[in-house]
């Protein structure tokens, strides 16, 4: 019969060797130090447009939901509309980023991933010189370019992450953490330090955000279009699997 010890030992084993065979291809695209740079931008686009553009967490589609709900059943129908917009602009998002993935398989130049951050960058650019009078278009550029970020960038060393939401990493952190506390597996722990790491380069970016939002007005979000750049120029130190997730 096999034990509890047994298989967190194998899940562990297994952890380590997909880690071992990620690093064989190559993927920087899920290298904890080049999704270090798409976290701070994560987290910064949530404070900005909060900061900057009327209080919208343009990232937390969970939260415009609730006031998208919120202002609906307060009769509000102007107020509904500005919160279901970003939604609507995030499931477009997703569907974008997947036809680029698919539209680029097999072809060759930039790989998708580095055609996603490009296009990410030139609607943040563009973000930089909308008006306030015209948030609403500012929030769903954004929204728009998370949904780009979270579909194309969802591993951080070969597990499931995401760079512009904490839930899900707070959670695969927690419990990660706890399989290292019942077997001590070294690689365990190298999993829930990259989750938790994840955390903080989101606070450190939300930080800088609500910082430098007010300070440098519509134009803080371009700090993201440096950082994203920073990510794809990584992105080439190593070939990437045109396939991979």
């Amino acid at each position: 019969m096999v034990t509890t010890a047994v298989l967190y030992r194998r899940e562990g084993l297994a952890l380590h060797t997909g880690i071992k065979r990620l690093a064989s291809r190559g993927q920087m695209s899920d290298a904890w130090i080049t999704l270090v740079f798409l976290t701070l931008s994560g987290g910064f686009q949530d404070a900005y447009t909060y900061h900057t553009r009327g209080g919208v967490f343009a990232n937390a589609q969970t939260g415009n939901i609730v006031l998208f709900s919120t202002h609906l059943f307060d009769g509000d129908t102007s107020g509904a509309i500005t919160y279901l917009a970003p939604v609507c602009a995030f499931a477009f998002g997703v569907l974008a980023a997947q036809y680029i993935r698919f539209r680029a398989r097999d072809r060759q130049g930039f790989h998708w991933r580095q055609k996603v951050l490009a296009l990410e960058m030139v609607l943040l650019m563009g973000v930089g010189f909308v008006p306030q009078s015209i948030n609403a278009i500012a929030n769903v550029l954004v929204s728009f370019v998370c949904a780009l970020q979270v579909q194309a960038f969802r591993k951080v060393e070969g597990n499931a992450y995401a760079s512009t939401m904490c839930i899900g990493n707070l959670r695969s952190g927690v419990e990660t953490l706890e399989v290292y506390l019942r077997t001590r597996e070294r690689v365990v722990l190298r999993r829930a330090l990259a989750y938790f790491g994840m955390l903080v380069c989101f606070a450190l970016g939300a930080g800088l955000g609500s910082w430098l939002s007010p300070l440098w007005g519509i134009h803080a979000v371009w700090l993201c279009c440096a950082w994203l750049m920073i990510s794809f120029l990584l992105m080439f130190a190593q070939g990437e699997n045109a396939d991979a997730m």
